[in-house]
């Protein structure tokens, strides 16, 4: 009898756009949009909704996908529909529709489809852990540290679903790829887990023509060449795959334009709301103290390596080493004032200005002093990579504990782990994130923040 997967699981994605565009036809018939024709707005936003979901890939959702991803799917998916959703007010010539309830209904949209992805997303979880429904049977072929923790996964995280079935060695002299075939097939196996060090090239080629032939997913478990380590993208030139080991999100046009329109209003809010007032206030502070200019300027290297002047409050008495010496804990060099705009982060405000100007992003690696920038490209592996974007007034190595002074290599070495990470992983949402986390750090004070 031919392998057939679970009933019901091919019903859930309809399902879920079904309900969806319930939800977004009824709620708005709870406000007075003074609408000409409804029927026309229904069958526009049901089509334009369906259409924005593809793109987005509103639904694909998969048993094992993180919170943080299903907001940012939330996020990108109702600001799509709002812009979507103004623009009937022009194409269909509807002048006397109100912006308000439009706007309400817009609001209101948001907060029921929320509320119904974390529901049915957290229902089945429940349904997979306790009815036990919704399981996919798994096999694991390989023995080694990442098919342990895999199956450690398996077998611990219920909510995922997977059902582990059998771990085959390949290793073991009686193993045989038929052996693994035959248990697949007799035991209804939906998904296999394949270690790839472990297989030769004509045994992947078989265990390839093996799933295609009986309808099951093979998914590969990278092993641990530096390689595979990296996030992989494919490209096709003709018919020829091209394999690309570097996908950045921001070389994306539409995330590159999100990413400085939300710069531009961020640094704008900021220097009209605090920089306005609190800027004549530091700088009285600093000229009562000491001698010498209120803004500190040092040349550093930004996107592309290309050298920018990056301003910050000055902190220092005026020395001739300030642009070859970091900072070091207990500095003679730091007045008291600079002292305390250097354990609030108040010193890196004016850097704003640079955001605005387009020299720099509000998240972003931070850029190093240029005799530091060249001297680091030599001693540390991959350093370069964090000019491919804008560097940043904080980052996700600063709010992870590697800001401040370099006292050892291991501190940029991970200061480069984390940036390449936020370059490859960049999202608004995690902007936000370390933004929150940059200003929580900045009340509670941080140990290398001198």
């Amino acid at each position: 009898m031919p392998y057939k997967p679970g009933r019901y699981y091919k019903l859930i994605k309809p399902l879920f756009l079904t309900m969806d565009l319930f939800i977004i036809n009824a709620t708005i018939f709870l406000f007075e949009t003074n609408i000409t024709n409804t029927y026309i707005f229904i069958g526009y936003i049901s089509l334009m909704w369906i259409i924005v979901s593809l793109k987005n890939d509103f639904y694909e959702v998969q048993r094992n996908t993180r919170i943080v991803q299903i907001i940012t799917l939330l996020v990108r998916q109702i600001i799509l529909f709002a812009l979507i959703l103004y623009a009937f007010i022009g194409f269909f010539k509807q002048p006397n529709i109100s912006r308000l309830a439009l706007g309400s209904y817009v609001i209101s949209v948001f907060v029921f489809i929320t509320f119904f992805k974390f529901f049915s997303y957290f229902l089945l979880s429940k349904y997979r852990i306790y009815l036990k429904g919704n399981l996919r049977r798994v096999i694991v072929i390989g023995d080694n540290k990442k098919t342990k923790q895999l199956i450690d996964i398996f077998n611990t995280r219920h909510d995922f679903g997977y059902e582990f079935k059998k771990q085959f060695c390949l290793k073991n002299e009686s193993f045989s790829l038929n052996q693994c075939f035959e248990y697949i097939k007799e035991n209804g196996i939906d998904e296999i887990y394949s270690s790839v060090s472990e297989l030769t090239n004509k045994q992947i080629n078989e265990l390839i023509d093996f799933a295609d032939n009986n309808l099951r997913e093979l998914k590969f478990i990278p092993d641990n060449k530096d390689i595979y380590s990296k996030k992989l993208k494919y490209e096709y030139y003709d018919y020829i795959p091209i394999l690309i080991l570097r996908d950045i999100p921001l070389s994306n046009t539409i995330n590159k334009i999100t990413k400085r329109t939300f710069d531009i209003i961020f640094s704008s809010a900021v220097i009209i709301l605090l920089l306005s007032w609190l800027t004549p206030l530091i700088a009285l502070l600093i000229k009562l103290e000491s001698k010498g200019p209120v803004f500190f300027k040092q040349s550093r290297n930004g996107f592309n390596y290309k050298e920018f002047d990056c301003y910050k409050f000055r902190s220092m008495t005026p020395n001739k080493d300030a642009h070859k010496y970091q900072v070091k804990r207990g500095d003679h060099r730091i007045t008291k004032v600079g002292k305390f705009i250097r354990k609030t982060s108040i010193d890196e405000l004016p850097q704003f200005y640079n955001v605005l100007f387009g020299d720099m992003s509000v998240v972003g690696p931070r850029p190093h002093m240029v005799s530091h920038t060249d001297m680091y490209a030599k001693r540390i592996d991959k350093f370069m990579v964090r000019h491919f974007v804008k560097p940043g007034i904080t980052g996700l190595a600063q709010i992870s504990g590697f800001r401040g002074e370099v006292e050892s290599d291991a501190d940029i070495i991970n200061r480069v782990k984390y940036d390449i990470f936020y370059i490859e992983n960049w999202s608004l949402l995690l902007d936000l994130k370390i933004i929150v986390q940059t200003f929580l750090n900045a009340v509670k004070g941080e140990d290398k923040a001198y």
